[in-house]
């Protein structure tokens, strides 16, 4: 058994391998963006991404969509957008016969990978229709409840500095997401790239290298990788200790963080940084993977205080501090 999960392994890693090529082939640079999305959905989750516009966010869900081989949908969130707008509603239609009967007419979020657009531009009650989706993968129309595609990712957009006329995404959903991606601007050399690339004749096309399927059976992959005790323990203390009513609880964690991440938050650990040592061609993690994605996972499921706000903390800052913390803990076990 173990001979057969170890050979699965690292078939899957190499196909990975030419997946993430494939992307290469379109999103130039954002090495650690692109491995992010894909450990998102390698753990059957979704993910944020975060960056001003022109950040080729979209062009990233697009080029996923391509090589994953997944069918993918689009929203744009406005103001205005209503629940059936995405979830799709019923209509009454008139047969030939004269008779008279409800027809539900699926909408955008019947796909295997949705774009949500500027997620926080959408009231509270559209931002709502996603909870159960994302979290059941199942949607309520009419008292009927009816199965989303298998996968179903949604990849959702923000941008973090314009706010006027936005809603504040609840921190019920934030907890839906997987984890959180900052989008940052290119380096020169990147930029350089980018630039010439994208103002050509032609443009790089991206090839399919999974289909759904087979990106369910990686999933399936994913979660039997075997995870030493010193991970979990890693993985426990990190979580426990940005809490600030645990008794693990630093200092900082304390003085400045209004509230702290729940149980997905470890769940979310346990799986990304499975799916980040299969891509990096590791056959099990390690405690530095759970360092790496301790801002990913824990950026949006945790909250400052008014007075740290106004003090001028930053999370980031405090999420390094226990995360330096609970990594040297470990490394003297």
């Amino acid at each position: 058994m173990a001979d057969e999960l170890l050979g699965e392994i690292e078939a899957l890693g190499d196909r990975l391998g030419d997946a993430r090529k494939a992307i290469a082939t379109r999103i130039i640079g954002q090495e650690d963006v692109v491995s992010l999305a894909l450990s998102a959905m390698l753990g059957g989750g979704h993910a944020l991404l975060i960056g001003l516009p022109g950040l080729g966010k979209t062009r990233l869900v697009e080029t996923l969509g391509t090589v994953m081989g997944l069918s993918e949908a689009r929203i744009q969130f406005t103001p205005d957008l209503m629940p059936a707008d995405i979830l799709g509603s019923e209509i009454l239609e008139t047969g030939a016969d004269g008779a008279r009967a409800f027809r539900y007419v699926e909408g955008p979020i019947f796909a295997q990978l949705l774009m949500a657009d500027e997620i926080n531009r959408a009231s509270p009650r559209t931002q709502s229709a996603l909870l159960q989706a994302m979290q059941e993968r199942v949607v309520t129309i009419a008292g009927a409840t009816r199965p989303l595609p298998k996968p179903f990712h949604v990849l959702a957009t923000q941008n973090p500095i314009e706010q006027e006329g936005t809603y504040p995404l609840p921190e019920a959903q934030l907890d839906r997401f997987l984890l959180k991606i900052d989008v940052a601007y290119p380096d020169r050399a990147t930029e350089r790239d980018i630039v010439l690339a994208t103002t050509g004749a032609a443009e790089a096309e991206a090839s399919r290298v999974f289909d759904a399927e087979g990106l369910i059976e990686a999933q399936a992959v994913v979660r039997r990788m075997p995870v030493g005790e010193s991970v979990v323990e890693a993985i426990l203390d990190l979580v426990r200790a940005c809490r600030p009513d645990d008794a693990d609880a630093t200092d900082a964690v304390k003085r400045h963080v209004a509230w702290g991440p729940g149980p997905r938050a470890a769940q979310a650990l346990m799986l990304l940084v499975r799916a980040q040592a299969l891509l990096e061609g590791r056959l099990a993690p390690d405690a530095s993977d759970v360092a790496r994605l301790a801002r990913p996972v824990l950026g949006h499921r945790m909250a400052l205080s008014f007075a740290a706000r106004a003090e001028g903390v930053e999370l980031d800052a405090v999420i390094d501090e226990v995360t330096a913390r609970v990594t040297r803990v470990e490394q003297a076990a």
